[in-house]
Formats: structure tokens, C-alpha cells, sequence
């Protein structure tokens, strides 16, 4: 890049390395430690990939019982955190209840202090363990509901569900949930991960640098786009209506379809590949396609307008996760509960080889500019 130039929003800037995670944008291509997504979420469980991500290597048998046991030991709301939780105001946002209590949660750890690497990964574990259970608690707080515990006999997916809804969910659900963590586990340096590695690079701790991640995932640019996309499903209504609701949408220049297109990928996300099968599955399985279907005619009109937009990885969540009965206000609080071991594995990697991240910024401004006595101003 010549000298001088601005590369606004840091496109195309490498600023560190990583062996996590390659995205391949112009092929539609994502790896974890060199694994390919499709391979992942056909063929490994989330916990599998809690370990890829931590680890850097994808477990044997012996490993994977190990982690699932820390993973499980690990679970059990604090009573401090529980109760954070149960003093939000009942309109609160639920991302802003998760971002609040994921802080609280370094309040409650009997080790705050330790940042040894065998501290890093037992904080690691114990925010992928307490993060479904946190958003859990929230929602059926706002429910006038008591949280349930933790069952032992699930897995990190079907346990999820189960702490929503009380009762143990079907094969086809968990497994569907199981995939959605794995996709949204990990995504290079988007802006929650490198949020969470700027605040890690000052050497702060761990629950600092994923709180402040939290806080970026937030935004609608972000992670709070699958909610935005189920919201104008809603609004459209029917199949018939999908073509005069975008025409007159588009009448305005600044419409933005939430769920399309991307900053990375210049073809469709890898990803969406994937939620699309599950959007269709799920829908045939609760006896409706009504949602997948119009999501799938939206995409072919995005396809041929003159500057094509392709899916991310929001479009297909959205209806997937509707279609599962799960509202849309936790929709952007499923996203964290997956990519927090990938907050977790990019401190990690960064503390282990650190530098502060110092960015210039080029001044518009004047210089040397005369200061005035005040009452000359």
C-alpha cells in the first residue's frame, strides 16, 4: 500500500499471523487449522471442535472424553452471575445481558489472576461451558421461568436445548444445533475476534478481551444480522409478496439486505452452504418449507441483480433457528455461545506470541495552531 493511502476499515490489511483459521474469500473457502468447515460439520461435534480450536489438533478418542468431562465439570451457573442475570431490567437486550454477565463471570473465578497457559485454557473452558447457560438463565428469566441445571447425559448442543426448553430435545434438533456451533466457531480475524485480540494484546485478561468481543458481535454489521433476516421474512409474509417488498425496498440506494453479502467472501459463504440443507431439513421435519423456500427465491433474485449479493452465513441461521422455535432475540446470544472458544483460541494465541497492537491513524487536521486566551475564544 503507497504511503499516505487509507485502507478504511482495514481491508485487505494483514496485521498479525495465525495458524487458526484461512478464509479463501474469492473460492468460498474456510479451514480450521487447515480442516475444511464442510468436512467439520459433517463429521465432528462441537466439542471436537472446542479441542481443534484450543489444542491445534483435532482429538483421539481419549482426548475428546477428556474435554467433554472438563466441558461438563465446568458447567454450573454461579449464584453471583444468576443473579446478574435475574436483576436485568425485562426489556434489556439480550446481548447486553450475556456481555454483562460474561464480565461478572471473572468475579466468580477462583483463579482470576492466573495467566499461565494451563490458566488460559481453564478460563477457555469454563466460558464455553457457562456461555449456554447464561443465555439459558436469561431467557427463561424473561419467561418468569427458573433456569434448569445442566443434564449431564447431553452433550454441549442437545444440553443447550435442553437448558432453554426444560426437556431433552430430538436427535434431528440437537444434531442441527450441534452444527450450527461448529460453523459459527471460528472466523479469522472478523471484528469481535480482533476486538478481543486488541484488548488481549495490552496483556489484559481473558474475560476482558471476550466481553469487549461481546460488545462488538452486538452490532448489526456483525452477528446481529441473523436477527434483522428472520425480521424481514416476517414483514414479507408470503412468497408472493418477496418480489414487490425488494422492489420497493430497493427504490432506496441505502437498503441493505441484512444476511447478504460479505466483507470476506466474493462467492457464497461456505457456511450458508451448509445452513441452507438444515433450513430445509428442519422445516420438512416441523411440516413447513414455507420459510426455507422463500429464503431460497430471495437468493436466486440476489443472484441475478446486476451486482450480485450471495448468502452469508446469517440468511440460512435465521429460519433454521426459527423453524427449531427459538426466538430472534437470542439469535445473536446462539452466535456467542459457539464462537467464544474462538474468541478464547485468538487471546490464547496472541498472549503466547504478543505484541501490542499500536494502528497510526493519518491527522486531517491542522497543526501548530495559536492558542487564545479564553476570553478571546
Amino acid at each position: 500500500m503507497a504511503e499516505g493511502m487509507v485502507a478504511k476499515g482495514l481491508q485487505d490489511v494483514v496485521v498479525d499471523d495465525t495458524w487458526i483459521c484461512k478464509i479463501i474469500g474469492d473460492q468460498g473457502k474456510l479451514y480450521y487449522y487447515g480442516y475444511s468447515i464442510h468436512d467439520l460439520a459433517e463429521h465432528c461435534t462441537y466439542e471436537e471442535v472446542v479441542f481443534l480450536l484450543l489444542k491445534g489438533k483435532l482429538p483421539n478418542r481419549a482426548e475428546l472424553d477428556q474435554i467433554t468431562r472438563e466441558l461438563k465439570e465446568a458447567r454450573g451457573l454461579p449464584y453471583g452471575v444468576r443473579d446478574v442475570i435475574k436483576s436485568a431490567p425485562k426489556g434489556s437486550i439480550p446481548m447486553d445481558v450475556l456481555r454483562t454477565a460474561a464480565s461478572a463471570l471473572a468475579l466468580t473465578d477462583p483463579k482470576p489472576g492466573d495467566d499461565s497457559p494451563e490458566g488460559r485454557y481453564r478460563k477457555a473452558i469454563r466460558m464455553v461451558a457457562l456461555f449456554p447457560e447464561i443465555v439459558a438463565a436469561d431467557y427463561r428469566f424473561r419467561r418468569g421461568e427458573e433456569p434448569v441445571a445442566s443434564n449431564p447425559k447431553l452433550n454441549h448442543a442437545a444440553n443447550f436445548l435442553y437448558l432453554l426448553h426444560g426437556k431433552e430435545p430430538g436427535a434431528d434438533a440437537a444434531r442441527t444445533m450441534d452444527v450450527a456451533l461448529v460453523l459459527h466457531a471460528e472466523h479469522d480475524f472478523n471484528a469481535s475476534t480482533f476486538t478481543a485480540r486488541v484488548i488481549a494484546a495490552t496483556m489484559s485478561d481473558m474475560y476482558s478481551a471476550v466481553t469487549g468481543a461481546i460488545g462488538a458481535l452486538k452490532g448489526p454489521l456483525h452477528g446481529g444480522a441473523n436477527e434483522g433476516v428472520i425480521k424481514t421474512l416476517l414483514e414479507i409474509g408470503e412468497p408472493a409478496n418477496i418480489k414487490p417488498w425488494l422492489a420497493e425496498k430497493f427504490k432506496d440506494k441505502n437498503f441493505r439486505l441484512m444476511g447478504f453479502g460479505h466483507r470476506v467472501y466474493k462467492t457464497l459463504d461456505p457456511r450458508a452452504i451448509v445452513l441452507k440443507k438444515y433450513s430445509e431439513k428442519t422445516g420438512r421435519e416441523r411440516g413447513t418449507t414455507k420459510w426455507f423456500e422463500m429464503s431460497n427465491e430471495i437468493e436466486q433474485i440476489m443472484k441475478t441483480r446486476e451486482k450480485p449479493l450471495y448468502p452469508n452465513v446469517d440468511f440460512y441461521s435465521a429460519s433454521t433457528y426459527f423453524m427449531m422455535g427459538l426466538p430472534p432475540e437470542i439469535y445473536t446470544p446462539i452466535f456467542a455461545v459457539a464462537r467464544v472458544v474462538g474468541w478464547c483460541a485468538h487471546v490464547i494465541e496472541q498472549q503466547t506470541h504478543n505484541k501490542l497492537i499500536r494502528p497510526a491513524a493519518d491527522y486531517h487536521g491542522e497543526i501548530d495552531k495559536p492558542l487564545p486566551p479564553i476570553d478571546k475564544r
